[in-house]
């Protein structure tokens, strides 16, 4: 593949983005930063901006290849404002994507937009391209990954949903760095016999299997039962992070033990 950075489509690539670095060192900082508040999400851009170097390039330009992804770029809907009209959204009938989107969000207190907030703290400046909007769109589209893969919010939940991401995209190491790590600090204080790693390689391989999540007309999949969804889609269940998480109860530990 030719240098994405040289592309003379401006339109897909603005020019006075900068070239990616690498900056291993940086993502170890941040990932400590992380580790002691996970609900610190900023943290994780500047890792993924550390270590991905030019994969969002790679992977934009795979997507635009795509009947789906170019259907997406014609659309060029901005998500957040959608996924927050729990108003609209609560009109769906009970077991849609859309109905449990919502419970989820409220369950977890979280909004689109917040995620949006967070980015703006690390990304100053706004580019006019399509991989600005590609990022913002696997931005947006992180809650919806909970709610398709079925992993949750806790410390595994998270770790192990980016590397059902990392299986997803292609690639990434700055994806796949966090979900790694992550499942090494709740592997050290896992109950005996809790099988941490194969929570990761599990999220890797039915990331990797299914249908790409950020391909998919929005409108359309929360209007679709949940369960037939992830048939469509062809995510598997999770049964490695639902039995650890069944140990953690059964030991009287709570799963939630990234900042441990």
């Amino acid at each position: 593949m030719a240098d994405i950075m040289m592309r003379a489509d401006t339109e897909f690539i603005d020019p006075k983005r900068e070239k990616p670095g690498f900056r291993p060192f940086e993502a170890m900082r941040r990932m400590r930063k992380l580790i002691a508040d996970k609900e610190d999400t900023e943290q994780v851009f500047h890792i993924i901006s550390a270590l991905n170097g030019n994969h969002i390039l790679k992977e934009m330009d795979a997507f635009a290849a795509t009947e789906a992804g170019a259907a997406r770029i014609a659309e060029r809907r901005y998500l957040p404002p959608i996924l927050d009209n729990h108003k609209e959204l609560l009109k769906l009938p009970e077991g849609t994507v859309g109905r449990a989107y919502v419970d989820f969000m409220r369950r977890e207190g979280l909004t689109a937009q917040g995620l949006v907030d967070e980015s703006e703290k690390f990304f100053s400046e706004d580019y006019d391209d399509l991989v600005q909007w590609y990022g913002n769109r696997k931005r947006d589209t992180h809650d919806m990954f909970h709610i398709l893969s079925g992993y949750g919010r806790d410390g595994l939940g998270e770790a192990a949903l980016l590397a059902f991401t990392h299986g997803q995209s292609g690639g990434g190491r700055g994806v796949i760095f966090i979900s790694y790590m992550g499942c090494r600090q709740v592997r050290k204080v896992a109950p005996r016999g809790v099988d941490v790693m194969a929570c990761f390689h599990e999220g890797r391989r039915n990331g990797k299997a299914a249908r790409k999540i950020v391909e998919q007309d929005i409108l359309a999949l929360v209007e679709e039962p949940l369960d037939e969804a992830r048939e469509r889609l062809n995510i598997k269940p999770p049964v490695a992070y639902y039995r650890a998480l069944k140990q953690f109860e059964e030991a009287g530990l709570s799963e939630d033990v990234f900042a441990a």
